[in-house]
C-alpha cells in the first residue's frame, strides 16, 4: 500500500526542518532518506521515531517493492538527469521539487504525459526562488490586464544558516552564463552582471541586485505567457555583494575552476558570521491595465530563507500527500497562489503588494515590518 513519504536529503539543513514537521503530521510514515543510514538513523533518534531512517542513492535503481509502499517523494537533492524522477512518476509515486536548475526542470517537464498515464502528480519550483518568486509574480500579473515583463529581485543575509548544497550551487554558478527571455527571444547573459540597485522596503533599504540563474526566469515566461523575465541576486553585505561583481568584471571569478579555491570559498560563505538572516524578495511587474501602462510591485520580507523554503514545501507536500490535485507534472504557480500559503505567511513574514503606488488589500503585515 502506498503510504510512505520519503525526503530525499532528508537529514540536510532543509530537509531535516521538512521531515520534522511531516513527521509530527504522519509520524511513523515519512523516511530521511539519504547514502549515509547511520545519518538518516541519527536523525530519526532526533525526532523520537517520527521520522524513520532509510538508505537511498540516487545512483542506484529503487525496487519495484519499494515504489509500492511509497506514495510522495520530495526531492532536496540537486540531480544530474532525470532517469531517478521518471521512474518515480512511472510507479506512480507524486512527486515534489526544491531545485532551482533550469535545465533540470525542463528535463522533468517532458515526463507530463508518463505523469497523467500512472495518476501521480509532480510539483517543481516549490520553495523560496523559485517557489514564492513565483506565487509573487503571478499574484502581480493578476492585477493587470497584460503583463509584459517581470523582473525579480532577491536579497539574502549572510547571518543565515545556510545549507552546504545552497551555499555551493551559488558558488558554483557565480561562473554561469544563462538565458533569459527577452521580447520573447532568448539572449546570453552572465552571473553577477548587469545590477540594479532595488528597494527592499524600510527595514532593508536599497539594495544591489546582479543576474543570477534562478530558474524562475526560465518558467515563468511559459507559465504565465509573459515576454521578458529577470532574476537578480544580491546579499545584505553591500561589501560581498561588491567584491563578487567586480571579480565578474575582472575576470578573478575564473579562479573558482580551481578546486581548492572553490571548496575554500564555499567554506568561507559558510562560516561568515556577518549581517542578518533577513530575506527579501521583491517583484516588480509592468504592463496594461485598462489600456494604460500600470506597475504593480509586490515586496515579502522575513527571516531565514531554508525555514521559507521548507514551509513552502511542506504546504504542498501536504496537499500533493493528502490528493485531490490532478495528474501531470507541473511548477508551483500552475497550482497554487500566494494566498494558499497565507496561513503561515502571517506568522513568517510581511507582505505589501501596490499598484501604481496605492498598496493592495493583498497586503499583510507579518511578524516582520516592510
Amino acid at each position: 500500500m502506498k503510504e510512505r513519504i520519503v525526503v530525499v536529503g532528508g537529514y540536510g539543513h532543509v530537509g531535516s526542518m521538512i521531515c520534522r514537521e511531516l513527521g509530527k503530521k504522519y509520524p511513523g510514515f515519512v523516511y530521511a532518506a539519504g547514502r549515509s543510514l547511520e545519518r538518516a538513523a541519527r536523525f530519526s533518534r532526533e525526532t523520537g521515531g517520527n521520522v524513520l531512517p532509510m538508505r537511498l542513492d540516487l545512483d542506484q535503481p529503487v525496487m519495484e517493492c519499494e515504489w509500492e509502499r511509497i506514495k510522495l517523494v520530495v526531492m532536496c537533492l540537486d540531480q544530474t538527469d532525470d532517469a531517478w524522477v521518471a521512474a518515480c512518476l512511472r510507479s506512480g509515486t507524486h512527486y515534489v521539487d526544491i531545485s532551482a536548475k533550469a535545465e533540470f526542470l525542463s528535463q522533468v517537464a517532458k515526463w507530463r504525459d508518463v505523469a497523467e498515464e500512472s495518476h501521480s502528480t509532480a510539483v517543481l519550483s516549490v520553495g523560496l526562488a523559485p517557489g514564492l518568486t513565483n506565487l509573487m509574480a503571478s499574484l502581480a500579473g493578476q492585477s493587470l490586464d497584460v503583463t509584459e515583463s517581470i523582473d525579480i529581485s532577491i536579497m539574502l543575509g549572510l547571518g543565515d544558516r545556510h545549507g552546504k548544497a545552497a551555499v555551493e550551487w551559488t558558488v558554483d554558478n557565480l561562473l554561469s552564463t544563462f538565458q533569459v527571455m527577452e521580447n520573447h527571444r532568448l539572449r546570453t547573459v552572465a552571473s553577477f552582471s548587469d545590477g540594479r540597485t532595488v528597494r527592499f522596503g524600510r527595514k532593508i533599504g536599497r539594495k544591489k541586485v546582479y543576474r543570477f540563474p534562478f530558474s524562475d526566469q526560465s518558467t515563468l515566461p511559459h507559465t504565465m505567457g509573459v515576454s521578458a523575465v529577470s532574476t537578480r541576486l544580491g546579499f545584505d553585505s553591500t561589501l560581498l555583494t561588491s567584491i563578487l561583481a567586480g571579480c565578474r568584471v575582472s575576470g578573478l571569478h575564473r579562479l573558482l575552476k580551481v578546486k581548492w579555491i572553490r571548496n575554500a570559498a564555499v567554506r568561507a560563505i559558510m562560516n561568515i558570521k556577518m549581517g542578518s538572516d533577513d530575506v527579501a524578495l521583491r517583484v516588480d511587474a509592468y504592463g496594461q491595465l485598462h489600456g494604460k501602462d500600470s506597475k504593480v510591485k509586490c515586496l515579502l520580507v522575513g527571516r531565514d530563507q531554508s525555514r521559507l523554503t521548507a514551509k513552502v514545501a511542506i504546504t504542498v507536500a501536504e496537499a500533493v500527500y493528502n490528493g485531490g490535485l490532478p495528474s501531470g507534472v507541473f511548477h508551483i504557480d500552475q497550482l497554487y497562489e500566494l494566498a494558499d500559503m497565507r496561513d503561515w505567511m502571517e506568522k513568517e513574514v510581511s507582505v505589501e503588494v501596490r499598484r501604481d503606488g496605492v498598496r493592495s488589500e493583498d497586503s499583510f503585515a507579518g511578524q516582520i515590518e516592510s
